[in-house]
């Protein structure tokens, strides 16, 4: 899924060593973690249906000013990038690159998801979404995205005392969740589950665990997916958790664009998972100069009652703490 931020028994498990001391599974916080490229996305939260809580921007109503011009919109696209020799091994490389600086801030090694990061189908597909996304006045929903919810998801279920294949499932399903946005942004859920089943079964894994993925990965949005179980759930908490300044693209204007400036203001996001209290917190630090609680809570409300419901399956409660301050 994607853009957006949302974790004892105690239980060290830093994310992001940088923002904070950290307990459990959680949102790292690294302002250089995602390369951001132009674009806005004007939202009227009440227009339409929106995929991932947003509406991305209807290029036909930009002004003459901010066209860009013909022959670099079509050098910068993601076609020209290939005819440049920018394919399928670049983008493996990029994806064991992130995965390398993911382990290194988080602390977190999830062996299971190399095979996936030098899968040539999953990272050229995982690039191109990203791509084009971005081209459409999405956040970023590349390596970056993929990663942090994996581990997140892998976390989230760790220190809930599963087995740990079932925490490797969710693993798995949390870096896969938004591959389907290379072929669509409606319905990406859906048609990432069938490239999901395809690298999966490339990797041998079993069809019973592939069944497992495939239903986390086809019912992580908020629009018609629902928990089935743990790792569906442990995925929904992961990706719907991920709100953050990085995933604002370079050049967004976030005055304009309400997605832009709500994770542009949030400085730190973190999952905290208290086994013990049964309970999974999204800890959320904003600079309210840039946006307010108010803000997020226009464009995440359907988000958050989707986590409230993946916690209530995995027999916790879900809370909110925003600088500080507990919201429910």
């Amino acid at each position: 899924m994607s853009s957006r931020s949302r974790q004892r028994p105690p239980a060290d498990d830093p994310v992001d060593p940088a923002a904070a001391e950290r307990a459990d599974a959680e949102v790292p916080v690294d302002p250089a973690a995602a390369e951001r490229a132009d674009a806005e996305v004007p939202v009227d939260p009440a227009a339409a249906e929106r995929a991932d809580a947003e509406v991305p921007a209807d290029l036909d109503d930009r002004s003459p000013s901010a066209m860009t011009e013909p022959a670099t919109a079509i050098r910068g696209s993601a076609e020209a990038a290939l005819l440049r020799g920018v394919g399928a091994a670049d983008a493996v490389e990029e994806a064991r690159t992130v995965a390398l600086d993911a382990e290194r801030r988080t602390g977190s090694q999830v062996d299971v998801l190399t095979g996936l990061q030098s899968d040539e189908v999953v990272s050229a597909f995982i690039k191109l979404a990203d791509q084009f996304l971005g081209s459409l006045g999405f956040t970023e929903h590349g390596f970056r995205h993929a990663n942090l919810v994996g581990r997140i998801a892998h976390n989230v279920l760790h220190h809930l005392g599963a087995d740990a294949e079932l925490a490797e499932l969710a693993a798995i399903a949390g870096y896969l969740h938004d591959v389907g946005n290379v072929v669509t942004r409606a319905n990406h859920g859906l048609s990432g589950a069938w490239i999901a089943y395809d690298a999966l079964r490339r990797l041998e894994v079993d069809p019973y665990r592939i069944g497992l993925v495939l239903s986390a990965v086809g019912n992580h949005e908020e629009q018609y997916g629902s928990a089935t179980g743990p790792v569906g759930a442990a995925v929904i908490l992961a990706d719907k958790s991920d709100v953050h300044r990085s995933r604002v693209r370079k050049g967004a204007d976030t005055t304009i664009d309400i997605h832009d400036r709500v994770n542009d203001a949030v400085t730190h996001s973190f999952l905290r998972v208290d086994a013990d209290a049964a309970t999974i917190t999204l800890e959320l630090e904003l600079d309210t100069e840039r946006s307010t609680v108010i803000e997020y809570f226009e464009i995440f409300l359907d988000r958050m009652v989707m986590c409230r419901r993946a916690a209530r399956t995995l027999g916790c409660e879900f809370r909110i703490t925003a600088n500080g301050v507990p919201l429910g």
